[in-house]
């Protein structure tokens, strides 16, 4: 049927400009019904990641509206709901874009084996990274396990340039019936803090687009010197604008060049980053065990303490250690952390409380507006000491001497720590707002003694690591 409709399957991919799987499908000349699935692997999203996405879903369908174009909404099993689709609209196929995780790949792979059993079209399309995992390898054939020589291996490599958006997508005859969004009621488990974070959302593709330019325009000169600095806005801030495909990394990629070939001096460590992202999900792909269980085997023994009481003060941004409750205070504000502060809060759980890396990738899927499976489990790894880093376990991250280089002045830990100011901001308060009830957290309460002695857990620490080797 040569006007049968193709089904556009969109999931962490929901913007119009450099869309490969779009721009495949529109060079067929078929209508198009793009469609969103609530399928059970996109409902595991932690909280916020769940609440930021139903955001991002809503501004999509706006940019769709404005083509003359609707987004079709959905909710149960892939393959259940696309068969359904497909009966529905006659559809000579379905396309999407690639996701590379263990969860979806097997969603994924069923939904191709039904498609192809029914003499349908079934395409899975690149998009989401710069390079397909496979594609980047080693001299001798195989994937990289270090980041270096990976940056290395991808800093020449040519990527294929910006796509445009499309100016209008063609309708079917008849549309089928979407389901509401409001109805899905994705952030319910947000509860009071969706009111609080809601300001720090940058949410759609024109506003992740104006954040690029933002940051091109005015900060990425100084990137690689000041964005440690905790209490500074010198970063990009598309973490989260990545997470949901709201802009594409090429569009990054070929801005970010630009900027270094004008002799921007920080533009070349901004790529570094987004590479970093890259190496994360090429480790997923070819080590899919990492977002789950040591990627160093002989970590698997290792004495972690599971979930325990000092972990939930952690949580909860109590721990007596300004600079770590302040940092886990701006998750709940924000829902993101600075980049900076992920690393000193995880080596604090890890190092001086002991606790299971697991522990805390966990509470970051719940809490984290921009969380990706792949840098979530890449980043705790590499800081808990179990993952692929050349640097040993004992890098212990001494949190008053990380506040007192990268937070000199005690901005950011007056900024969301109400305890240590007379007078704190709406930041500091707003945690108060955000955070759950049955916490009974009050600002007018004495901050708090410190968990552990820093050098005790450092000593701590170091037995641990010794008594493992031994």
């Amino acid at each position: 049927m040569p006007h049968a409709p193709l089904i556009l399957w969109f999931r962490r991919d929901l913007r119009l400009a450099d869309h490969p799987m779009l721009t495949q499908a529109l060079a067929l000349g078929r209508p198009v019904v793009p469609v969103f699935v609530l399928d059970p692997e996109t409902e595991s999203i932690g909280a916020a990641g769940k609440w930021r996405l139903g955001l991002a879903v809503a501004a999509f369908a706006k940019s769709l509206a404005a083509l003359g174009a609707r987004l079709i909404l959905r909710r149960g099993k892939a393959a259940e709901v696309l068969a359904q689709l497909v009966a529905e609209t006659g559809a000579a196929g379905v396309f999407w874009s690639r996701s590379y995780d263990p969860a979806t790949r097997a969603r994924d792979e069923a939904v191709k084996a039904w498609l192809k059993g029914q003499g349908l079209l079934a395409r899975s399309v690149p998009g989401f990274l710069l390079h397909e995992p496979w594609d980047v390898t080693t001299g001798q054939g195989g994937f990289y396990r270090v980041y270096t020589p990976y940056w290395k291996a991808v800093r020449g490599r040519a990527v294929p340039h910006v796509l445009p958006a499309p100016k209008a997508l063609p309708a079917p005859a008849i549309w089928p019936q979407s389901e509401i969004l409001d109805d899905w009621q994705l952030g319910a488990a947000m509860d009071r803090g969706a009111a609080v974070v809601l300001s720090h959302q940058r949410v759609g593709e024109a506003a992740a687009m104006a954040r690029l330019d933002a940051f091109l325009d005015s900060k990425v000169a100084r990137y690689k010197e000041r964005r440690d600095f905790l209490a500074e806005e010198a970063t990009s801030g598309l973490s989260e604008s990545l997470t949901y495909g709201e802009i594409s990394p090429r569009q990054i990629w070929h801005a970010g060049w630009r900027a270094m070939e004008e002799g921007s001096a920080g533009a070349e460590h901004f790529l570094k980053e987004l590479v970093w992202r890259e190496f994360a999900w090429h480790l997923l792909h070819h080590t899919p065990h990492i977002a789950q269980t040591s990627w160093r085997p002989e970590w698997d023994s290792f004495a972690w303490r599971s979930d325990n009481p000092d972990a939930e003060y952690w949580r909860r941004g109590i721990t007596g250690e300004p600079v770590v409750d302040a940092a886990m205070r701006q998750l709940y504000v924000t829902g993101t952390m600075h980049n900076r502060a992920r690393m000193i809060v995880a080596s604090y759980l890890t190092k001086h409380l002991l606790t299971h890396w697991k522990v805390g990738l966990d509470w970051f899927a719940q809490t984290l507006t921009d969380w990706d499976p792949a840098s979530n489990a890449m980043g705790w790894q590499w800081v808990a000491g179990s993952g692929p880093d050349a640097a040993p376990y004992f890098r212990i991250f001494n949190p008053a001497t990380q506040a007192k280089t990268y937070d000199p002045e005690s901005a950011f830990r007056s900024r969301y720590v109400a305890e240590l100011t007379r007078q704190p901001g709406k930041s500091a308060l707003d945690f108060f707002a955000a955070v759950p009830r049955s916490w009974r957290l009050d600002p007018k309460r004495p901050y708090p003694e410190p968990l552990v002695a820093l050098d005790i857990g450092r000593t701590r620490a170091l037995d641990a690591f010794q008594q493992r080797k031994t």
